[in-house]
């Protein structure tokens, strides 16, 4: 496999491999030169048609850390904004001789359809398209889970996690529920009936509009972003009223098992979703993810621009 644009995309093992090689290359955080040289000569491309800072930024550390040359391309600014296409933009990167683009964009489907097309010879990696699927931020996920968590197996197999929120219009629930049920997880989403997307009864998770009496029961709750800018209606009378049933709290908090961690993949509406108390609490693994972040997109770059050689099978098969 040349890219990575689905969770949908990998098998048990090609999972395990990147979070295998993540841990590998985690330690490099914790050395003195915070580099190796496995992607000298090759330019990757952060193609970003939407806002964003940690993955980004995320993204642009993990290249760097592997000595690769990073274009950074925005949107605005740029001849996007001027009206140009999203092929005429792909032919440029092109010209340019990217081994690898990174593409978040606003569209559904626009990083298959950029894999699909003819206009870019590299690598690409999905790192947020629509609604649809960010399968970087469910890795990052799953590492962060089976560090606190996991079995000696490597997998989450016994384990119980609620993702709690905007389930609706969030790409990271998507993507998460494929890994983690992969990884051998149970799945629970908790969230007001009109923030669960159609067909969410064929997913392999189980569906609760009670947060309380899930909590005891979970060894880790991620809430999720209210996504306002994508909210074209009503979807919940009031902020204070979904706060009161949807959100976690100091009382939630007490509720939880003392072994249970708390996650987000921010940014985080603190108030609505998540207190401070809660987000800033010993509990909290928040921070730790987005660290986590760079070294699981160290791993996916590693085996997708230089582990071809050395894979039989998998992720590269």
């Amino acid at each position: 496999m040349r890219h990575l644009l689905s969770i949908a995309d990998l098998n048990r093992a090609d999972a395990l491999s990147i979070l295998d090689t993540a841990v590998e290359l985690a330690r490099i955080s914790d050395a003195p030169v915070k580099k190796l040289p496995t992607l000298r000569g090759k330019t990757i491309v952060n193609l970003f048609f939407e806002d964003s800072t940690r993955t980004r930024i995320s993204f642009e550390a993990a290249a760097k850390r592997l000595s690769a040359d990073v274009i950074n391309f925005s949107a605005k600014g740029s001849s996007v904004s001027k009206g140009e296409s999203l092929k005429d933009t792909a032919q440029t990167l092109q010209a340019m001789g990217a081994d690898a683009v990174i593409i978040r964009h606003s569209a559904s489907g626009a990083a298959q359809w950029l894999a699909d097309s003819h206009w870019i010879g590299g690598s690409v990696i999905n790192a947020g398209d629509g609604t649809h699927e960010h399968p970087t931020q469910a890795l990052l996920d799953a590492f962060t889970i089976r560090k606190h968590l996991g079995s000696t197996s490597g997998d989450l197999k016994g384990l119980h996690i609620a993702i709690v929120g905007d389930i609706l219009h969030s790409r990271v629930a998507r993507s998460n529920v494929l890994l983690l049920s992969l990884l051998g997880a149970e799945v629970t989403l908790v969230a007001p009936p009109t923030l669960l997307p159609m067909g969410v009864q064929t997913w392999p998770v189980k569906v609760s509009y009670d947060f309380d009496s899930v909590l005891p029961h979970v060894d880790a709750v991620m809430m999720l972003r209210v996504q306002q800018e994508r909210m074209q209606d009503l979807f919940f009378p009031t902020a204070r009223e979904y706060s009161h049933f949807f959100g976690l709290n100091r009382d939630r908090l007490s509720l939880m098992k003392k072994s249970s961690i708390i996650m987000h993949p921010g940014p985080m509406n603190r108030g609505l979703e998540i207190t401070a108390e809660c987000a800033d609490s010993a509990r909290s693994v928040i921070v730790e993810q987005v660290a986590n972040g760079v070294s699981v997109r160290m791993a996916v770059l590693y085996l997708l621009l230089a582990g071809a050689q050395q894979e039989q099978g998998g992720l590269l098969a």
